[in-house]
C-alpha cells in the first residue's frame, strides 16, 4: 500500500505476515516476519501496540498525547509519519 498520508479515521492493523511482541532478550518490541526480525525503538513499539484495527489514527494520537503530554505537539506528526511508513513497508494495513 503506497500512501501519502492516512486519514485520521483509518484503522491500522498489523499485516498478517508479521508478529508484534515484546522480546525480553532484546529488551524491546520486535516485529517478526519469515525472513527475520525488526527491533523497534520505544516510540515505534508504543504506536504499533495500539494498531489493532479497532483504534483510528486519531485515537492512537490522542492516547499517546495523553500518556506523554510534554511531547503532545510532536506526537501527532510522529505517529502519522510512522504509520504511513509502516504501511508503505507493508507492516501495517489500514481499513
Amino acid at each position: 500500500m503506497d500512501t501519502a498520508t492516512l486519514p485520521a479515521d483509518a484503522r491500522p492493523r498489523l499485516s498478517p505476515h508479521y508478529v508484534f511482541r515484546w522480546e525480553e532478550s532484546q529488551s524491546a518490541f520486535i516485529l517478526l516476519y519469515p525472513e527475520g526480525l525488526i527491533k523497534l525503538n520505544p516510540s515505534a513499539g508504543a504506536v504499533l501496540e495500539r494498531c489493532d484495527g479497532a483504534r483510528t489514527v486519531a485515537v492512537i494520537v490522542a492516547e499517546l498525547q495523553a500518556a506523554f503530554p510534554a511531547q503532545a505537539a510532536e506526537i501527532a506528526a510522529g505517529v502519522r509519519a510512522f504509520v504511513d511508513l509502516a504501511c508503505d513497508k507493508g507492516w501495517l494495513r489500514a481499513a
